[in-house]
């Protein structure tokens, strides 16, 4: 391997991630720049250098990562959502593009205005709470988790996106949040099924369980908090939930329950229905 070209290597490495990726060259490209401690253009402009030794054997080590079924995200330590970079650690979810459409869609509720307040329910990486923060420079936007180890990400992405206006707090769902109400609560809840056989999916089995899972039907975290979220949220003020690919109905029916005005469900880029929305009655 040590012969080998960084062109060379990167047309081995596709070939050898495409049974396991949609984007071969594309994670090889990433995985051979974490290798190289180099960017991409970097790569582009010297495909014809030849790594050395040591060089080599990261770049085997991590690619022999990926074939196993590691996600990229755990591998690079990194994952691109919305305009931010973000760290992620085995701690945490891996933001993925469909919760993006949960941030267009809080953008779109408040149509170029901004809620004073703002509430991301199981931040993980901080992903939704510093987009927001990011899109709504006068908001003060919360985010909270239950595991510490997530909040010190969240913490480290905010340093790093050079965001001040968000801050994290551990509680439990609502458990140690303030009095205060919010014009905004957005959440990307543990949906999936105690029981549900995608669990078994080697991409899957590297994330953390306790942020997956909810249950018999994969509801019980959303129900608590569709339920309880209205206590916190100001007079008109939304809540936005994102849930799996055949929960809207259930979801809509969850928020018609509570109260809820203006119930509806937008679908994800893949055209599956992804994030319910509801709004607290003025009065």
């Amino acid at each position: 391997m040590t012969d080998n070209t960084i062109a060379q290597l990167l047309r081995a490495a596709a070939q050898q991630l495409s049974p396991h990726s949609d984007y071969p060259l594309s994670e090889a490209r990433q995985l051979l720049s974490q290798a190289l401690a180099r960017p991409a253009t970097w790569l582009i402009a010297n495909d014809e250098q030849q790594p050395d030794s040591a060089q080599c054997a990261r770049f085997s080590e991590a690619l022999q990562r990926r074939c196993n079924g590691e996600p990229l995200a755990y591998i690079t330590g990194h994952a691109a959502f919305w305009s931010l970079e973000l760290k992620v650690t085995p701690d945490t979810l891996i933001p993925r593009p469909d919760s993006e459409v949960l941030v267009e869609q809080a953008l779109e509720c408040f149509d170029g205005t901004a809620p004073a307040h703002v509430l991301d329910l199981g931040t993980g990486t901080g992903a939704l709470a510093l987009a927001l923060a990011k899109e709504w420079p006068a908001s003060d936007v919360t985010g909270t988790d239950i595991d510490p180890a997530s909040l010190r990400v969240a913490r480290d992405n905010a340093l790093s996106n050079h965001i001040s206006n968000a801050h994290f707090c551990q509680s439990d769902w609502f458990g140690a949040v303030s009095a205060r109400h919010f014009g905004l609560i957005v959440t990307n809840p543990p949906y999936i099924a105690d029981n549900d056989p995608h669990l078994l999916d080697r991409g899957l089995q590297y994330e953390p369980r306790r942020a997956l899972t909810s249950g018999r039907d994969g509801l019980d975290d959303l129900r608590l908090i569709i339920a309880q979220a209205p206590a916190y949220l100001s007079p008109a003020g939304w809540l936005l939930c994102e849930h799996g690919y055949d929960q809207g109905a259930a979801c809509r029916q969850l928020f018609a329950q509570a109260g809820y005005i203006q119930v509806q469900t937008r679908n994800d880029y893949a055209g599956h229905e992804r994030v319910t929305l509801g709004r607290k009655p003025h009065t």
